[in-house]
C-alpha cells in the first residue's frame, strides 16, 4: 500500500497501466435486506453512471459528459479514445450527503479558476481510496494517496491531478453543512487523514457502504452528523501548523461566508456593507474571493441556489417574481435570464417539474445523451 506523501512533481505525468481493467460486479455493491423494520420508509434509490454497455469509442466521451460539472478530464498520454474507457459510478443521497462508489480507468484532471468561476459547486470532498494511486496537486503542492488511504480537499480550490486505475468511495459534504468548521478545514485541504481518527473514519464509511442499500429515511441525519463530526475531527489531528497570512485568511474567510449566509436576502449585502462588517478594505474583500470570480459573483450564486432551492420546495407557494425580489431581482426577466443562464432551465420549469416528482430537475446544464451527470447529482445536496 502506497502511503501518503506530498512533492514537488507534476501530477500530469504519466505511468504505466494496466492494459484491461477487470469487468467485474462492484466489489462492494450493497445487499439488499430481505425484510425492512415495520413502518419504516422506503430505501435510498441510487443514482448509476456506466460506461461499460457503450462501444469503446464512444466510452470516453461520456465520462467527460458526466464529469464536466466537476473537473475537466483527459486520457494519459500516448492514450486513445478508441481504446475504450471503463468507468462507473453508483451514487447515493443522504440528505445533504452524496456518496459515490467509484471505479475508473487512469485518467487526468482539473479544477481551474475559469471553472470555479462558472460552477456552483463548492462543496468539502473526502476520498477513500480502495485501490490505485493518485495525485493531486493545489498551490503547487502535490498529495499523493494510496489504497486505504483518506484524503481531504475543497471543491471550491482550483486542483489538478492524475490517477491510475482506481476503486474510491467518494463523500461530498455542502459547505454549509459545515461552515463553523471552515477555517480548520480549509488548513487541512489536500491532505491525507491520519491518525486514529482516520481510521475511524475509513471503518464507518467501510461499513456504511456495505449497507448503503439497506438505510431508511430515519437513519439518515444521525449518519449526516456522525459523517460530519468525523471529518472535522479527522482534519483536526492532521492539520499542519500554519502561521500567519494563511490562518489570517482562513478566518476572514469564514466569517465572510457566514456573513453572506446570514444576511443572504438583506439589500445592505454589498461589498461596502461587508468590509465594515468584516474590518477589512475592498483590495483584501476581493482577494479573498478572486477563486470565486469575485465577491458578486459568488453573493449572486448563492441567491440563486437558494432561489433553486425555494422553487424546488413544494410547500414554497410565492410567486416567482417574489421569489426573484428576494434573490435580489427588482425586474423579473433579468432573473429568468440569469436563472437559465445558471441552471440551464427556466423558473417555471423547475416548479412545473417539481408538481410532478418529488426531486427537483436537475440544477445544471448537462449532455443528456448519457444521462445525468455528476453535476446533476451534486445539485440535489445542500
Amino acid at each position: 500500500m502506497a502511503t501518503g506523501s506530498e512533492s514537488d512533481d507534476d501530477p500530469a505525468g504519466e505511468q504505466e497501466r494496466p492494459a484491461h481493467m477487470e469487468r467485474r460486479r462492484w466489489p462492494r455493491e450493497p445487499v439488499m435486506r430481505k425484510e425492512r423494520p415495520p413502518h419504516a420508509s422506503p430505501a435510498l434509490v441510487p443514482l448509476r453512471f456506466s460506461t461499460q454497455d457503450l462501444p469503446p469509442a464512444e466510452q470516453f466521451q461520456a465520462w467527460q459528459a458526466h464529469m464536466a460539472p466537476l473537473v475537466d478530464v483527459h486520457l494519459p498520454e500516448g492514450k486513445s479514445p478508441e481504446e475504450g474507457f471503463l468507468a462507473e459510478q453508483i451514487g447515493w443521497h443522504l440528505g445533504d450527503i452524496l456518496i459515490v462508489q467509484q471505479r475508473a480507468h487512469a485518467h487526468r484532471y482539473i479544477r481551474d479558476q475559469a471553472m470555479l468561476r462558472s460552477s456552483p459547486i463548492d462543496h468539502w470532498n473526502v476520498g477513500l481510496q480502495r485501490s490505485g494511486q493518485a495525485w493531486t496537486e493545489v498551490n503547487r503542492r502535490v498529495t499523493e494517496t494510496g489504497a486505504g488511504e483518506i484524503l481531504f480537499m475543497s471543491l471550491g480550490s482550483p486542483y489538478r491531478g492524475r490517477m491510475t486505475d482506481t476503486e474510491a468511495l467518494l463523500v461530498f459534504l455542502p459547505y454549509e453543512l459545515l461552515a463553523r468548521d471552515a477555517s480548520l478545514l480549509q488548513s487541512a485541504g489536500n491532505t491525507v487523514l491520519s491518525g486514529s481518527h482516520a481510521e475511524l473514519l475509513t471503518g464507518y464509511l467501510t461499513g456504511l457502504e456495505t449497507n448503503l442499500g439497506n438505510l431508511t429515511i430515519e437513519e439518515v441525519p444521525r449518519i449526516i452528523q456522525t459523517i460530519g463530526d468525523m471529518v472535522v475531527a479527522g482534519a483536526a489531528s492532521s492539520t499542519r501548523t500554519d502561521t500567519g497570512q494563511n490562518q489570517t485568511n482562513m478566518g476572514l474567510m469564514e466569517r465572510a461566508h457566514r456573513y453572506i449566509h446570514v444576511n443572504l436576502h438583506s439589500e445592505n449585502l454589498t461589498p461596502d456593507m461587508m468590509c465594515r462588517a468584516l474590518g477589512i478594505s475592498r483590495t483584501r474583500l476581493y482577494q479573498l474571493f478572486e477563486a470565486n470570480g469575485g465577491v458578486l459573483n459568488y453573493i449572486r450564486k448563492r441567491r440563486l441556489l437558494q432561489a433553486y432551492a425555494d422553487l424546488s420546495n413544494s410547500a414554497d407557494h410565492r410567486p416567482i417574481s417574489e421569489i426573484a425580489e428576494a434573490a435580489g431581482f427588482e425586474v423579473a426577466a433579468n432573473f429568468t435570464r440569469a436563472f437559465i443562464h445558471e441552471f440551464g432551465l427556466s423558473p417555471r420549469e423547475i416548479r412545473r417539474t417539481m408538481a410532478t416528482q418529488q426531486r427537483p430537475a436537475p440544477a445544471i446544464r448537462s449532455t443528456r445523451r448519457y444521462g445525468k451527470t455528476i453535476g446533476d447529482w451534486l445539485a440535489l445536496t445542500g
